[in-house]
């Protein structure tokens, strides 16, 4: 309570400040009334407004004055404020008051509007004084009621405090000795002052050691006396072919995720048509309508044996989707979907020596599909040339 001393006294000095000040409010109003009218207007319903809220407020501070003094018991508070300059701190604002009205009496308006003025801001001075006093006294309330009702409750806690379940589960796993008890368990060895206590190994470290122990055990019979389980390396070649076989399963549900990794072989006819109708549509004017070229047309030749980036499936795709730029081959992945290239590679592919006479003439490397690509000053293969007939072949002597 000590430290409210010096806030009552600082509101107190600067209340008796303002009503020392409030004859010349009253007379700079009653000049700018008579100047220019009032600063504020101000009716009798706004002055009687400010007198119910003051009343309001007397009788808060009356009721909690009576709750005051009765925790405090007869004359305590009382004692307080005087042993505080309370009383002054309260009288001393009256007083100034008492001679501001006086002083006030002095000048003497010409209309009641100013003295409306006067009383509005006699009225406003009272109703924050009387509301910081208000404060002060929730502020007294709360300290006297934490000092009558805070130590009790807080010696009845630590009276009544008992383990927790958790205490009790940190204490089992633990079997941590008590600190009044550590003398019992202090061991008489001492290294540089620093002495050990025999404290036992706790149950959980000891239950995890066990549970290695056994199960070394169950692993050993399992896996190397009755082989129920299999071992390492036939876990991982076994988990690694079910891989496999999930991947191919899921790959086969992504035929629109097909990419020049993914891409297969495929000789549906659903296929083959579809990539028949796109090469049509958007190749022919580079390799012709046959694929085969001609020596005037701009791309290659598709139904030779000779690929100039390499041939195969997953080649011609990358080819069509990525493109040739620098030799006029765009890329096709931004007008073309992944299942769509798929099938135009694989049309192609089934052209496989169906050019005819006017085809272009070879580019690139022979394409083998189990290996690399031939060597190119090898002897190169006579597509033009008629198939042997192995039939007439084998009817010869």
């Amino acid at each position: 309570m000590r430290s409210l001393r010096i806030p009552i006294l600082r509101t107190a000095f600067l209340f008796m400040l303002a009503c020392a000040a409030l004859p010349l409010v009253a007379q700079d109003a009653a000049q700018a009334t008579a100047d220019s009218g009032p600063l504020i207007p101000v009716d009798r319903t706004v002055l009687y407004a400010l007198v119910s809220l003051a009343v309001v407020q007397v009788i808060f501070i009356l009721a909690m004055a009576g709750i005051m003094r009765t925790m405090s018991g007869p004359g305590a508070l009382t004692k307080w404020l005087v042993n505080r300059g309370g009383k002054a701190a309260v009288l001393l604002p009256v007083l100034m008051l008492l001679s501001n009205a006086a002083n006030a009496q002095e000048f003497k308006p010409g209309t009641g509007e100013v003295n409306d003025q006067w009383v509005f801001w006699l009225l406003v001075l009272v109703n924050v004084f009387l509301f910081v006093l208000m404060l002060a006294q929730i502020t007294v309330l709360k300290g006297m009621t934490r000092a009558l009702v805070g130590a009790p409750e807080r010696a009845e806690l630590a009276a009544v405090k008992e383990p927790t379940w958790t205490d009790d589960i940190l204490k089992s796993l633990t079997r941590q000795v008590e600190i009044e008890k550590e003398e019992d368990i202090l061991m008489h060895h001492e290294y540089d002052g620093i002495r050990e206590l025999d404290n036992v190994l706790p149950p959980w470290w000891l239950w995890l050691f066990y549970g290695t122990i056994i199960w070394s055990v169950v692993y050993l019979v399992n896996v190397h006396v009755i082989n129920i389980w299999p071992d390492q390396k036939t876990e991982y070649t076994n988990e690694m072919a079910q891989a496999k076989i999930d991947v191919d399963a899921y790959r086969a549900t992504l035929t629109n995720t097909v990419d020049e990794n993914t891409v297969t072989v495929s000789v549906d006819a659903g296929v083959l048509a579809s990539g028949k109708s796109i090469f049509t549509q958007y190749c022919t004017p580079c390799h012709g309508a046959d694929a085969a070229g001609s020596e005037t047309s701009v791309g290659p030749n598709l139904t030779d044996a000779h690929w100039i980036h390499g041939g195969g499936v997953k080649n011609v795709f990358k080819t069509i989707k990525y493109g040739v730029p620098e030799k006029g081959m765009i890329s096709w992945k931004a007008q073309l979907k992944p299942a769509e290239m798929a099938a135009v590679s694989n049309y192609i592919l089934s052209l496989q020596g169906t050019g005819g006479a006017t085809q272009k003439a070879p580019q690139g490397d022979v394409w083998k599909e189990e290996g690399l690509p031939a060597d190119s000053t090898g002897t190169e293969v006579d597509t033009l040339a008629a198939p042997v007939d192995t039939t007439r072949l084998a009817e010869l002597p």
